[in-house]
């Protein structure tokens, strides 16, 4: 079972370069970012998270793909990935170009984790039709495959609609694709376009299983195996056991309540949890 951990880039956190070697001279496997591009002063959406005010690190997230680029340089094997990606409030041409690049120069370590996200007034501000975020990022993740994988790619959706493009670089490989979420929808959107299921936070992980049985069923059905990321509690082995059981292929360890001067001590902790 793959181990990765997540944190909050920000103006006063680490530097994704010294987290990212820090994780990786530990044994980590991967470093999953979030993303937010801003947090709307007035709001009414409700953060999942718990109650309000949200976390600092929220109001001062720095862009997750150039960040991922300075962690990139400062590692070799250490997979890059995102935790999630507000794909609906952003260009699919020009974010297919920077994940592209950055798979491509990182050597194919790029994980994209896509989301709708819970703030419907950050993606109000994009542009974005709120009831229908859902549909736009899984034609985005349709619209990107097509760029990343063909020659001269055209699309033709409700959303992106552009006729035989060159658009280069290629990634070295397809990355990865998770979708996040739950409930049949969310399986649909993964059997349709992504590769595995990236599961929401739980403080208990049997709380997946019914989802993993029913995901695991419907892919066997076509023909297919999806893999299953999810989150868990730092020092805490009773959720990396619990994972094993359920057969679930990665965890991520989120880091972002964490004092940045403690983030090393953090890391070695979730080292001994593992061991």
């Amino acid at each position: 079972m793959e181990i990765g951990v997540s944190a909050f880039i920000t103006d006063e956190g680490p530097h994704p370069a010294r987290l990212a070697a820090q994780a990786e001279e530990r044994g980590f496997a991967s470093l999953f970012l979030p993303e937010h591009t801003h947090i709307p002063v007035r709001r009414e959406s409700r953060w999942p998270g718990g109650e309000d005010p949200l976390p600092r690190a929220y109001l001062r997230s720095a862009d997750p793909f150039v960040a991922l680029a300075m962690a990139a340089q400062a590692t070799t094997r250490l997979r890059l990935g995102t935790a999630v990606t507000l794909l609906a409030q952003r260009d699919p041409i020009v974010t297919a170009k920077e994940i592209a690049t950055l798979d491509l120069f990182s050597g194919g370590r790029t994980v994209l984790g896509v989301g709708s996200g819970w703030n419907r007034e950050e993606a109000r501000n994009h542009g974005v039709p709120v009831a229908r975020r859902a549909a736009v990022v899984a034609e985005y993740v349709r619209a990107m495959t097509a760029i990343w994988t063909q020659e001269r790619p055209e699309f033709h959706g409700e959303f992106v609609d552009f006729d035989p493009i060159h658009c280069r670089p290629k990634p070295l490989r397809r990355p990865e694709v998770l979708v996040g979420g739950w409930g049949r929808s969310t399986f649909d959107r993964i059997l349709d376009h992504a590769d595995g299921w990236l599961a929401p936070r739980t403080d208990d992980l049997d709380t997946l299983a019914p989802g993993i049985t029913e995901l695991r069923q419907r892919a066997g059905a076509r023909g297919r195996e999806v893999g299953v990321t999810a989150y868990v509690r730092p020092d805490a082995p009773a959720d990396l056991e619990m994972a094993a059981e359920l057969g679930i292929e990665r965890v991520i360890v989120d880091l972002t309540q964490c004092p940045p001067d403690e983030v090393p001590a953090a890391l070695d902790r979730q080292v001994r949890a593992a061991a």
